[in-house]
Parts: structure tokens; C-alpha cells; sequence
């Protein structure tokens, strides 16, 4: 039955590997989660379905375009389809309600917006829905790029219809698939299909930004007559590449959410129908355009994350035959997306995840080797090296990099993990801003330890650790660089560290293209966004009736303490001071540790002034003198009683471990008076 629907609806003699079983568990109404490479055909595996058995099978989908086309392809395959979307005219919709109610329907799209409209389940019952599919079911998850608050409710609606469930997506990992298990199936664990991430014909390429947009160019012009899509950060980007690229003879429509839905169905068509066309697009095009013979991909800016950039390129050779990518990113290209993360209402934790995600993706783009071991074992799958990427094309030089990048973390380290990459640049080449020698860190013995490597290369140096996840910024201190558990056995001399070669010697100095703030007040800039953002919802007002952007930057600059401070700001009247005066403060405060009790008991007095000595110290010798040795603290309080009774004897207050690691710099420092 499912091998002859196959060839008289579809045309195939057979089923792709890893169909046949997926089909017949759907067909047999058994729950399952489908993870499936995209191009691997999983729309198959719930149109099929429907036809095997009785009633009609729901399919929710995200994108219009994607149901628009499925639709179109299934009726003209002689399926019974209709889509009910925003996007429809009103006869549209009159005709599938007609069929429903006739019962001639034998697939309905919906989008999950309209799961909020508490006549859909009725209506859904009186149509005689006996299964529900859900395409892109990553979309449930809230710690994922692609978040639809709205699929959170296909779960109930499963459990208002009773009927079963079969979910599909071609981007998840472990911690995904565990959150669709939980929201869509709950304690009825579903049959789990895994069939593999590997498009082993699809040929990967990054390559920093050089002219990018000759660099876009060339790869297009290159494949004249190919169908091909080249993503863009921006729409005003889409539009540039377009005029550019038709310019150059080689025809370009650009897709984009501004456009009339009209121009944007029209663009859909032509892709669809004509050889050779380019589209240059925002990502939500490409979702549900089923062309097979997409030859290339081409990412004019950075993509989100690693899922993201493995959707988007797996438009490409969805035929099988060889398809070619090129991704493209630079510095303003990662600062842009950790400015999103940070500028989110997201909670720390998910924001240290999404920064922990780019990490990912930047490992990625300066991989030292096959890029495709890196993708799937992002996804948790081992693999030989392919031969198909620009890394197994010509290797690229890489050298022994663990000196340099223990100096690095031993800088972030007794710099307390308070400080962005422009500090840690400073304190490594010895380069005494006000803001270095202000707390002390010119006296580091880490401050010009580095001074022989020039500021571009420990900005690609920096980077390159970004992407082996040995430090991430720390959105909660203004993303100044915190080292991860990855870091420690580097700290240890218990493993080494590879970079490439050439990107250093590439690297260039990075500068911020219409910057608002310089680079070390970005972050805390980003911050105070995030809280007039978060308190502009709470109201319900447009953010600027909070503050203003030109506030905010001065808030960022001059880094008020106190009430005082802030009201001298421009834009902080008294009303404003009394409303969000306090709020705004606690942000900045996060740059710097609060005072501690401890600490606040001695001010003004001598004992002060001792005391910030000594924590410095002890800060300083947390890892020993060479920052590797085991972890050793002090409390605040035992600082504060030894900086009160200046003892002659120190053994009284430390034990035998922190006498050694501490006792002669805490003497030297009693000794200053």
C-alpha cells in the first residue's frame, strides 16, 4: 500500500533510506519524532500517511510560503490540501471550509498562530481530524533560534483531540529533542527516528570578509546560470545585492518581510519556474520552497547559530547532486549577534547558552580541520573527514598556540573576569589606559606579557578561543570574558591548544562601523537597553519615553554611581531620576563586584584602604603565581579581620595552604602602612 501511494501519487519507485519505517509508524498512528537532514524528504512522511488512513491529517507549519507551496504540490499530485493562513483571501478560506465540512479534505495547514482562537479545536473536531503533524517542530523549543511561542499549545491541542501525534524537524540537538519530547508528547515518550545530518553533497566554504560584497560577487558570477539564494542580515542588504547582481547580468529578485505579501508570492513563483534565477533574501525565505536543484548557498553575513546555518545551506542539492556554500563573516558580524543576545530579555542562563551557541558557530567558521567533523559533531555524530569542504580542499597552516592563550585566560583570570576583550588586549600589551592603571592592573604580572603581538592579532587569537568555547562573555557583568570548564586543563599544562596561522596573520585592527559607544562600553550599552526594554513592555510604552538612545550612552560613557551622578545625565529629570533613577544604577553597578559588607564596615577609615590590597592580592594568587595551581579563596571576612589587627603572626588566621599561597604578599602589603 505505502510503496504503490508512493509511485501513483509521487512518481517514486522507492523511498529515500529511512522513509519506508517513519511512514509506516505514522501510518499506523504510533507518536514519533522524525529528526531527518533537510532534503531527506520528511514531508512525505506525514502526507503519505494521510492517505492511508481515515479522516484528516492537521499539519502545522510555520511559514506560509511553506504551506502555499506543499499545498500547491499535493493538489497537483491529486491530494485533497488547503492551508487556512493570514495570508489567505476570504474565498480562499470559504473554499476550505467548504471542503472540510463536505469531508473532501485530506490535509489541512494551519499555522500555529491560529491555535490561539478558541473555535479551533471545535472546528477541528467537527472536521474529523484523526492525526496531527507538526513540520519544524524546533520551533517549540524556547532556548532554540527559531522560538514560536504559539507551538507551545500543539501539545494541548493533542491532548484536546486524542488523536496521534508526529512531529518533525531537520535541526536538533540532544537538548532540543529533550524539550520537543517534553512539550509536544509529555509523559508518552514517542518512537524516536534519527536519521542523520550528513548533506555529504553539499560542498562547505567560510571565508573572513575581504569586500564582501565583491566576495558575493564572484562567487555568483562564477555559477551564471545556477539557481541560487545568497542570505542577508538585512533587508536594505537584500536590495543592494540585488541592484548589484542584476547589474551584473546575472538575474536577481530580492525577498524580504517588508515587501507586499503580494510581491513576495510573486518572487516564490518565479524561483520556483525559472533556471538560473538568484534571490538575495532574509532567512525566512526558502522555508517550504521545495526547488530541487537550488545549486548554491551563499551567507553574506553570519548566520544566527549553527542550526540556522544548517537550515539555511540544506536548501541547496536538495537533488542529491553536488551544491556548493560560501559563508562569510567578520568582527561586526559576531559583535552584532552578541548585542542581540544581550540586548534580550531572555534570563542569564539562557543568554550564557545563546553566547555558548555562537561559540559554536564562530568554531565552525575558523575550524582547523574538516569542517563537516565539526558540524555533525555538533549534533552528535562522529565522521571520517569529507574531502567535500574548504578546509579538506587546502588545510590551512596551524601552530602549538597554548603559550599565548594561557597568557590570555591568565589575564582574564586576575582581572577578576570582569573585563571585555579591549581591557584584556590592554593588560596583555602593556598598554596603561586610566581605566588599567585606575584598578590596579597595570601591576598584574601579566600587564605586558604579550606586548611583542600586536592588538589585531590578540583580537584573532581572542576570537579563535571565543571558538573553542575556552571563554564567553558573561552578559550579567556586561559581557566582560569569563573562562569555561574547557579552559581549566589548558590553565594546567594537561593540554594544548591549536590555532590557525593564517587568520592572525590576516587579522587587521576591528573597528566599530557607526558605533554608538567604544567597544568596552558596547556591552554595558546593550544592558541598559535591556532594561528600558524590559520596563517599556512592563509599561506598555514605547522604549524613547523611558530614555532616550542619546541617555543611555552617556549612562554607558560617564558610568554614573549614584543618584547624584545620574542626575547630572542629559535626559534625567527628576521624575525620571525618582521612577528609574535606582533601576538603572543596579545595571551599571554590574560592571564592578558590589562592595562587600565586609568591606563597607571599614570605610573611611585606614583599614580600608589595606583591605583592598589584600583582596586584590588574594584575587591575584587565586591560581598561584603562575595561574594554574588548584583554586584557593579567602573570605571577605577573614580579610577584613586581618586588616583591622594587622597581625604579626598570620599563621593565627590562615591555615598551611593559604599561608604559602598568601602569607608573603599579604606581609608586603601590611609593611606599606
Amino acid at each position: 500500500m505505502p510503496t504503490e501511494l508512493l509511485r501513483e501519487v509521487w512518481g517514486f519507485d522507492d523511498f529515500r533510506p529511512g522513509q519506508q519505517e517513519i511512514v509506516q509508524a505514522v501510518a499506523e498512528g504510533r507518536d514519533v519524532l522524525a529528526i531527518m537532514p533537510t532534503g531527506g524528504g520528511k514531508s512525505l512522511c506525514y502526507q503519505l500517511p494521510a492517505l492511508m488512513r481515515d479522516g484528516v491529517t492537521v499539519v502545522i507549519s510555520p511559514l506560509i510560503a511553506l504551506m502555499r507551496d506543499q499545498v500547491r504540490s499535493l493538489r497537483e499530485a491529486g491530494v485533497a490540501a488547503g492551508a487556512l493562513t493570514s495570508g489567505n483571501t476570504e474565498e480562499e478560506s470559504a473554499q476550505v471550509f467548504e471542503a472540510l465540512q463536505a469531508g473532501a479534505l485530506k490535509v489541512l495547514y494551519m499555522a500555529p498562530e491560529r491555535l490561539a482562537s478558541g473555535a479551533t479545536v471545535p472546528m477541528l473536531r467537527r472536521a474529523g481530524v484523526t492525526a496531527i503533524a507538526v513540520d519544524e517542530a524546533h520551533c517549540v523549543s524556547q532556548w532554540g533560534h527559531d522560538f514560536r511561542p504559539d507551538y507551545l499549545r500543539v501539545g494541548e491541542l493533542r491532548r484536546a483531540l486524542d488523536v496521534p501525534l508526529a512531529a518533525f524537524t531537520a535541526t536538533a540537538d540532544a537538548e532540543t529533542r529533550g524539550e520537543i519530547v517534553a512539550r509536544l508528547f509529555g509523559e508518552a515518550a514517542p518512537l524516536t527516528f534519527l536519521r542523520g545530518f550528513d548533506r555529504p553533497n553539499i560542498h562547505l566554504a567560510f571565508q573572513p570578509k575581504d569586500g564582501p560584497r565583491r566576495q558575493i560577487m564572484d562567487f555568483a558570477a562564477a555559477r551564471r546560470g545556477q539557481s541560487g539564494i545568497v542570505y542577508c542580515a538585512t533587508r536594505a542588504k537584500t536590495e543592494t545585492l540585488e541592484r548589484a547582481l542584476n547589474d551584473a547580468g546575472i538575474p536577481a529578485v530580492a525577498y524580504h518581510g517588508g515587501m507586499e505579501a503580494e510581491l513576495r508570492r510573486e518572487v516564490e513563483g518565479r524561483f520556483q519556474r525559472e533556471d538560473g534565477l538568484v534571490v538575495t533574501a532574509t532567512v525566512a525565505f526558502g522555508m517550504g520552497i521545495d526547488k530541487p536543484d537550488i545549486r548554491w548557498v551563499a551567507h553574506a553575513d553570519l548566520p544566527k547559530s549553527i542550526e540556522s546555518y544548517y537550515q539555511e545551506i540544506g536548501r541547496a542539492g536538495r537533488d542529491g547532486a553536488p551544491a556548493e556554500t560560501l559563508t562569510l563573516y567578520g568582527p561586526d558580524d559576531i559583535r552584532l549577534r552578541r548585542t542581540q543576545i544581550d540586548e534580550g530579555l531572555a534570563p542569564p542562563e539562557r543568554k550564557q547558552a545563546d553566547h555558548g551557541r555562537l561559540n559554536t558557530l564562530l568554531g565552525l567558521a575558523e575550524a582547523t580541520a574538516c569542517r563537516r567533523q565539526v558540524l555533525l559533531g555538533y549534533f552528535g555524530e562522529e565522521a571520517e573527514p569529507c574531502g567535500n569542504c574548504d578546509l579538506c580542499d587546502t588545510p590551512p597552516e596551524v601552530f602549538d598556540a597554548t603559550q599565548p592563550v594561557r597568557m590570555a585566560l591568565s589575564a582574564i583570570l586576575r582581572t577578576g573576569e570582569w573585563f571585555g576583550q579591549g581591557h584584556v588586549i590592554d593588560v596583555l600589551t602593556g598598554n596603561a589606559t586610566e581605566k588599567v592603571t585606575q584598578r590596579g592592573h597595570d601591576q598584574l604580572p601579566t600587564f605586558g606579557v604579550g606586548k611583542g603581538t600586536p592588538k589585531a592579532e590578540w583580537q584573532a587569537i581572542l576570537r579563535q578561543m571565543l571558538g573553542r568555547d575556552l571563554i564567553r562573555p558573561d552578559p550579567e557583568r556586561h559581557g566582560g570574558l569569563r573562562i569555561t570548564e574547557a579552559a581549566h586543563p589548558v590553565l594546567r599544562g594537561e593540554e594544548t591548544v591549536t590555532l590557525r596561522r593564517d587568520l592572525i596573520r590576516k587579522a587587521r585592527p576591528s573597528t566599530v562601523v557607526k558605533a554608538q559607544v567604544d567597544e568596552e562600553d558596547a556591552p554595558l550599552l546593550s544592558a541598559l537597553k535591556a532594561k528600558r526594554r524590559e520596563l517599556a513592555e512592563s509599561q506598555g510604552v514605547p522604549a524613547y519615553v523611558i530614555f532616550p538612545d542619546k541617555t543611555l550612552i552617556e549612562m554607558a560613557q560617564s558610568r554614573p554611581s549614584t543618584l547624584d551622578g545620574m542626575a547630572r545625565i542629559g535626559g534625567v529629570g527628576a521624575k525620571k531620576l525618582e521612577s528609574y533613577g535606582e533601576a538603572f544604577l543596579r545595571v551599571i553597578a554590574g560592571d564592578t563586584p558590589p562592595m562587600h559588607p565586609a568591606r563597607r564596615a571599614l570605610a573611611g577609615r585606614e583599614a580600608g584602604a589595606l583591605f583592598d590590597r589584600l583582596e586584590a592580592a588574594a584575587r591575584d594568587l587565586a591560581r598561584g603565581e603562575d595561574g594554574t595551581g588548584k583554586p584557593l579563596s579567602l573570605s571577605a571576612s577573614l580579610i577584613r579581620r586581618i586588616a583591622q589587627d594587622r597581625p604579626g603572626d598570620l599563621s593565627r588566621y590562615l591555615g598551611p595552604a593559604q599561608l604559602d599561597r598568601f602569607g608573603a604578599a599579604f606581609r608586603r602589603e601590611m609593611e606599606q602602612g
